[in-house]
């Protein structure tokens, strides 16, 4: 006798876009945690020791426009890096009420060694698609958070 319950197709909203990117962020957020998690990091560590590899020193303000990590957790950040030695804090000449965030030896040999979890995390998460596919599925996804954020162009597509 046939389940009523069991839907051999999936429902309607299953299949739009917005279902699909919540869902697939989810799947993503998720995969890349574990994989920090796994390195003893979480992802605000790794984009906060990006940026400063990638723009230089900066103060705490800066850092968190820069990596889009909101000022309320770039403090706790910059704290439990520089508890680790992996960021140095020290004022800045220019404005002595404010601290320059610089990365230090450790702290880029961190970054390498999450950039393997980050990789492997965007293997599994890709793992269906072709490079071409994942090629082009990036740059539709960059386009679309563009418009949303109001910038315009299309930049590069990351390589992770």
């Amino acid at each position: 006798m046939e389940n009523p319950y069991e839907e051999t197709q999936p429902a309607r909203w299953e299949r739009m876009p917005s279902w699909l990117l919540s869902q697939t962020a989810h799947h993503a957020a998720r995969l890349v945690a574990d994989g920090f998690a796994s390195a003893g990091a979480r992802g605000y560590h790794y984009r906060l020791l990006a940026t400063l590899e990638d723009s230089g020193p900066a103060s705490q303000a800066t850092l968190g426009r820069r990596s889009g990590i909101h000022v309320s957790d770039m403090v706790a950040t910059v704290n439990e890096l520089a508890e680790r030695g992996l960021v140095e804090r020290a004022p800045d000449p220019d404005d002595r009420r404010r601290n320059i965030v610089t990365l230090t030896a450790a702290g880029k040999r961190q970054l390498r060694r999450l950039e393997k979890p980050l990789a492997e995390s965007q293997e599994a998460l890709l793992a269906p698609l072709s490079a071409e596919e994942r090629r082009r599925f990036t740059e539709l996804l960059s386009r679309l958070l563009d418009h949303h954020n109001g910038r315009t162009g299309t930049p590069e597509a990351p390589q992770h």
